[in-house]
C-alpha cells in the first residue's frame, strides 16, 4: 500500500499527469454540475414531490457520468499513451513492454481516469445534499434553491482554481463559470412545461 501512494505521489509531480488530470477533473466536474443543476430545477418546477426521487435520478445520472468519464477517459489516453509509446519504440528500435516508461504510461492512464470519474461525481453529489434534509428542516423549495446555490459556489470554485492556475483574477474567472449554473437555472424556469 505504501509503494501504491509512494508511485501515486511520482505520478502527481508529473507536471504532464497533473494537468490532463485537472483538465478532465474540472471538464467533467462542470458537466456533472450544470447537469444537477438542471435536473434539480427541471424536478422542482415539474412538481416533484419526493426529495428522494430527485436524490435517485442526480444517483443514477451520477453513476452514468462518472462511469462515461472514468471509461472515456480509459479508452482515450489508452490510445494516446500506446501512440506516444510507438513513436518513442520507432527512434529507439526497440520495444517498451515491461519498461519503467510503459509502466508509468499505464499507470498515468490510470490516474487520469480516476479524476475524470471524481469530477462529475462530486459535481453532481454535493448539490443533492439539502434534499435528504427535506421535511426535517427544508422544504422542496428551500432544498432546491440551496442545492442551485452549492452547484453555482462548485461551479464557482472550479473557474477561480483555473484562474489562479492561469494567473488571472481568480475571482473574476469564478464568477464567469459560477454565472453559467445561474444561467443553467434560469433556462430551466423559463422553459415551457
Amino acid at each position: 500500500m505504501s509503494s501504491r501512494l509512494a508511485n501515486l505521489r511520482e505520478l502527481l509531480k508529473d507536471e504532464d499527469v497533473r494537468s490532463i488530470s485537472r483538465r478532465y477533473f474540472i471538464s467533467n466536474g462542470f458537466d456533472g454540475t450544470l447537469t444537477t443543476i438542471g435536473i434539480i430545477v427541471g424536478s422542482f418546477l415539474g412538481g416533484s414531490q419526493s426529495s428522494m426521487e430527485i436524490v435517485r435520478v442526480v444517483a443514477g445520472g451520477t453513476v452514468g457520468l462518472a462511469a462515461s468519464g472514468v471509461w472515456s477517459v480509459w479508452e482515450i489516453e489508452r490510445a494516446e499513451k500506446l501512440a506516444e509509446l510507438k513513436a518513442v519504440e520507432e527512434k529507439m528500435l526497440t520495444g517498451l513492454e515491461g519498461t519503467a516508461l510503459h509502466d508509468r504510461k499505464g499507470d498515468a492512464r490510470k490516474v487520469n481516469a480516476m479524476m475524470s470519474g471524481l469530477g462529475p461525481t462530486i459535481g453532481m453529489l454535493l448539490p443533492i445534499i439539502p434534499y435528504f434534509f427535506v421535511g426535517v428542516a427544508l422544504s422542496m423549495m428551500w432544498a432546491t434553491v440551496i442545492g442551485v446555490l452549492i452547484g453555482v459556489s462548485l461551479l464557482f470554485v472550479f473557474g477561480a482554481y483555473m484562474g489562479n492556475l492561469s494567473e488571472q483574477n481568480w475571482v473574476i474567472a469564478g464568477l464567469r463559470t459560477g454565472v453559467v449554473g445561474l444561467v443553467v437555472g434560469g433556462i430551466n424556469i423559463i422553459l415551457p412545461g
